[in-house]
């Protein structure tokens, strides 16, 4: 169909659980028909599914002490599998088949293995098979998690070039104030621009048994807007939420794309590595890389922060250190402390070797101010 799209639906644990300590399987029912009716019209749904903690804690009957890393792996490691089955038994009532993809950063930091991730994720695709995508939470460490599935949803729209990401939690949205402490916050329905402004706006965790609160939405949106995938923030409990945001009805927030979004392998550098180190520029090599398109040559490097490799990406900041783009560095931050605020024709001399004028190229560079 030529008005297909691509749906991620992000499934908090709240609102798998209704709040409690076990799986909500009459509301995940209500979800999975909602997902089924979406299909039938065309589209392609893809659900990235909290809720492993959760189903390990009421599969076990066990409780622990949840702020021990081992016992949370633990019970992810069983929980889920039962996650799993529950989703996979619900879809079988209309028919439907479903595909696990356990995903940690380390999969999205290496450029073949994202590739192989979002090849994997479109032969899902193409075959009528659901993606229900997790954190692989039982293997993985501070250094290679994504830390929430709000950002891992966000990720998984890139991938998948979604046009939707749907962020379902227990609050209808964002709000001008903490509803549950002020009862004059009213809700934001349209957000074009996220900057601190809004990004104040936000609170913490809900739930114990989460890990995202409205601030990890936001963060969430604010990536997938950049890859020009529109955002909603929406309570899922909701009747018909999942229709009613792909079928433009107002409700709970939404957050408009970027006019033009960013290609192909662009998309890595926003959703792939974390960076390795930051370039500081003066005044006139920010304004050559945000309003001329051009690459980040040493001569406007003002100052190198961290160690890095040749290759490896690092954010590009202004004088004010704000961050400006992210980029893959074509020399080492050794090189760089030689080279910086020089002009090319001198690298050689101080190196051995040059690698080219540019420090970062445009094509390896993706603007992150709006």
């Amino acid at each position: 169909m030529n008005n297909s799209k691509t749906i991620v639906v992000k499934l908090g644990t709240s609102v798998l659980t209704g709040g409690s300590f076990t799986l909500d399987k009459a509301h995940m029912v209500e979800l999975v028909r909602q997902c089924a009716q979406l299909r039938q019209q065309g589209h392609k749904v893809i659900l990235v599914s909290s809720g492993a903690v959760a189903a390990g804690k009421e599969h076990l009957h066990m409780s622990c002490d949840l702020n021990n890393l081992a016992n949370k792996q633990m019970l992810a490691a069983v929980g889920q599998s039962q996650l799993i089955l529950t989703w996979q038994t619900l879809f079988n009532i209309y028919g439907i088949h479903v595909g696990q993809m356990l995903l940690t950063r380390a999969d999205l930091d290496d450029r073949e293995r994202y590739l192989n991730a979002r090849d994997t994720l479109g032969a899902l695709l193409k075959h009528n098979i659901v993606p229900i995508i997790n954190e692989n939470d039982a293997v993985a460490t501070a250094e290679i998690k994504v830390g929430d599935n709000d950002n891992l949803s966000a990720l998984t729209a890139i991938l998948a070039q979604a046009d939707h990401l749907l962020l379902l939690t227990d609050q209808p949205g964002l709000f001008t104030a903490d509803p549950r402490s002020n009862p004059e916050a009213t809700l934001i329905e349209e957000v074009d621009k996220i900057d601190d402004r809004i990004r104040a706006l936000a609170g913490g965790s809900g739930t114990n048994l989460g890990t995202g609160g409205m601030a990890t939405k936001l963060q969430a949106a604010d990536i997938a807007r950049r890859a020009g995938v529109e955002t909603i923030i929406a309570a899922g409990h909701r009747p018909n939420v999942i229709l009613e945001s792909v079928n433009k009805t107002a409700i709970g927030t939404r957050i408009k794309p970027l006019g033009s979004p960013i290609e192909g392998r662009k998309r890595w550098l926003l959703a792939g590595p974390v960076s390795s180190g930051k370039l500081c520029l003066d005044a006139g090599a920010t304004d050559a890389v945000v309003l001329q398109g051009s690459s980040l040559l040493a001569k406007g490097i003002k100052h190198v922060e961290g160690v890095f490799q040749r290759g490896e990406l690092v954010e590009l900041c202004n004088a004010q250190g704000e961050i400006i783009a992210r980029g893959l560095c074509r020399y080492s931050s050794a090189d760089l402390s030689q080279i910086k605020g020089l002009h090319s024709e001198q690298f050689k001399a101080l190196l051995g070797f040059d690698y080219g004028k540019a420090i970062v190229h445009r094509d390896d560079l993706v603007l992150l101010d709006d």
